[in-house]
C-alpha cells in the first residue's frame, strides 16, 4: 500500500518582527500533525521566501506577523512569489491581523488567515483540506 506524500510547509518570518514564539508553535503543531516543516527563522526578506518556497518544494507558506506590517509583507510575499514562479503555493498567514484587513490580505493572495483567537487544529484543518492529495509533493 502506497502512502501518500506528507504535506510540507515552510514557516517564515519577514522583515524586523522578532517575536516568533507562535511561528514556532504553530510548526511544532504541523509536525504532530504529521506534516514536514521548513522554519526559516527569523529577518527573512519576501525574496528569501520566495527563494525558499522555489528550492523546498513546499505545498503550503505560511507566514507569521505581530509587528502590525501584515498588509505589505503579503503583498511583498505575494510578488516576490509570482516574479520566481511559485504564486500556486498555498498562502496562509496568522499573528495579530484585524478582521478588517481579512478582504486587504486576500486581494494579495493570502488564502488562509488565522488570527490570535484561531486554533491549530483551524490551521490544521485548512490546509488539509486546502491541500489536495494529487498536488502534494511527493515524497
Amino acid at each position: 500500500m502506497e502512502r501518500a506524500a506528507r504535506i510540507r510547509v515552510l514557516i517564515a518570518k519577514v522583515g524586523l518582527d522578532a517575536h516568533e514564539r507562535g511561528a514556532k508553535l504553530v510548526a511544532m503543531a504541523l509536525r504532530n500533525a504529521g506534516m514536514e516543516v521548513i522554519y526559516t527563522g527569523l529577518r527573512n526578506t519576501p525574496e528569501m521566501v520566495a527563494q525558499a518556497v522555489l528550492q523546498e518544494n513546499v505545498d503550503v507558506v505560511g507566514l507569521s506577523s505581530l509587528a502590525g506590517a501584515h498588509v505589505a509583507t503579503a503583498r511583498m510575499v505575494s510578488e516576490a512569489l509570482q516574479q520566481k514562479g511559485v504564486g500556486d503555493v498555498l498562502f496562509v498567514m496568522g499573528g495579530i491581523i484585524p478582521k478588517k484587513d481579512f478582504d486587504t490580505l486576500k486581494k494579495f493572495g493570502v488564502q488562509g488567515i488565522f488570527s490570535v483567537h484561531s486554533t491549530f487544529d483551524d490551521i490544521i484543518d485548512f490546509i488539509r483540506k486546502n491541500v489536495s492529495p494529487e498536488l502534494r509533493v511527493s515524497a
